[in-house]
């Protein structure tokens, strides 16, 4: 019987015809196993491309800070090193004055023509330092700011109104906006 189960198998049109569905079902299913597996390998690829590109863009980008800040360091270095440069050339000239003066002077016996050469170098110097910026703060007259003025005395006085600069004991300077030292002055107070 089992010769005659199998002729019938083998003569049974319907089993030939699922014989045939089994195969094409295996070939469809290895086909869509192997699209799938390309798609899934292009996009690892492609995944892969990105985060390389990714990598490389902030692989520069640190490189490029780096370098960046490394510069930075630099010039801050060469302005606190030569910032002053210029005004240190224009001062050179003052002090080639002083120079000069200080010969002169061994000689003179007139006071009149040391005084004029004195007077001729300090009127040099205070025009330099004022071409690099330097202000004298202004004070006599004026009102009492305690962001330019430093009151070391006050005195009764019925003269001036009260809070308003008498006398200048030391002169202040500023530089812009900021004070480099503020001017020490008499300040007038009520009686």
């Amino acid at each position: 019987m089992s010769k005659k189960k199998e002729n019938q198998e083998n003569t049974n049109p319907f089993n030939n015809e699922m014989d045939l569905n089994k195969d094409e079902n295996a070939a469809e299913n290895q086909e869509t196993k192997t699209e799938t597996e390309t798609e899934e390998v292009s996009e690892q690829n492609d995944l892969q491309e990105k985060y390389n590109q990714l990598n490389n863009q902030y692989v520069r980008l640190a490189a490029d800070f780096d370098n960046y800040r490394k510069r930075q360091a630099q010039e801050r270095e060469n302005l606190l090193k030569y910032g002053a440069e210029e005004t240190l050339k224009k001062l050179i000239e003052v002090l080639d004055n002083f120079d000069r003066a200080q010969k002169a002077i061994e000689n003179i016996e007139d006071c009149k023509q040391v005084k004029d050469s004195f007077n001729l170098v300090c009127n040099q110097l205070r025009d330099t330092l004022k071409k690099t910026g330097l202000e004298v703060i202004e004070t006599e007259g004026k009102e009492f700011d305690p962001n330019f003025h430093e009151a070391v005395m006050q005195t009764p006085t019925s003269e001036h109104e009260e809070g308003t600069i008498i006398a200048e004991l030391q002169k202040g300077y500023k530089i812009g906006d900021k004070v480099l030292r503020a001017a020490l002055v008499n300040v007038a107070a009520a009686e």
